[in-house]
Parts: C-alpha cells; structure tokens; sequence
C-alpha cells in the first residue's frame, strides 16, 4: 500500500516521541502505514510488539506474534495489485491510533484475504478503521475493521 508523507523514508529512532503518549501513538500508526509493503517489512516489524494480535473481525481472522502477521502481509501483496491507501482520519489517545483509511486495489488472489466478500478480479474500494493498541511504545494489538465495496472510480 502506499502514502504520501512528510516524513523522511526511514523515522528517526533517536526522535520518537516519548512512550506513553499520543504522539507516540500517531508516530507508530505513520510508520506501520509508511512500512506496509514487500520492501520494509523488516522496519514494521521493529513496531510491533512480541505479543502483536491482528484481528480482522469482518472476515474472522486473527493472527498472533511477528512471524503470523508479517505472513500475513505478504500474503496480501500477493493478493493485490495497484493499491493506493488514502488517509481520511487518524487520532490518538496515549495507548490507541485511530486510521479510517480508505484503499484501493485489485484482488487477484484470495491467500491474503480469507473470506472476503468479492470476487477475484474485482476491483475493490475498502474503507478500513484500524484501531491500534499501544504498550510499552509498541503496537501490541490491530483490529482492522473493514467495509468491501467494488470501486466504481475507475
């Protein structure tokens, strides 16, 4: 997926905002966004917490720890194609991000997405609100909680 930033490729370790507050927050939701592709997998992982759950509820998945989500996520670039991520909004709390986003792409594989509700081929529109839960200045827990619509734009 990708997004437009103001925020250098690689964020500044040394100048995170401190833990415990909603800087933070928003700092890692930037980041896990910024990171979410098939090249910087390894610097989204540095955002998750050993614990990390990622659940889906829409689509009745949930998987646990690093290696099970970062499985995942490759399983979805394999899923897809074309994608674009907007951001509509984002705020935080100390210990949560709040991102509606919106994403468009191409579902060519069902691998990434398990009981997704169009077919393959479609061209999708998804609106996701992703609720991450922050400890100890990591993200240990992702619920994405997403709307599929074919996109009609095109």
């Amino acid at each position: 997926m990708t997004e437009t930033s103001s925020f250098s490729e690689e964020p500044d370790w040394d100048a995170a905002p401190p833990v415990g507050t909603p800087e933070r927050a928003l700092w890692l939701a930037h980041w896990h966004f910024a990171f979410e592709n098939p090249h910087q997998l390894d610097m989204l992982e540095k955002l998750y917490h050993d614990d990390i759950v990622w659940e889906v509820p829409g689509r009745r998945q949930i998987y646990h720890g690093k290696r099970d989500v970062l499985e995942n996520y490759l399983r979805i670039f394999e899923s897809s194609v074309d994608s674009k991520r907007t951001t509509i909004e984002q705020y935080a709390t100390k210990d949560r991000a709040f991102d509606d986003s919106e994403f468009t792409f191409k579902l060519v594989d069902s691998k990434g997405f398990p009981n997704h509700p169009l077919p393959v081929g479609t061209r999708v529109d998804l609106r996701v609100v992703h609720n991450f839960h922050i400890q100890d200045g990591l993200i240990i827990r992702e619920n994405g909680y997403e709307m599929w619509r074919p996109d009609i734009s095109w």
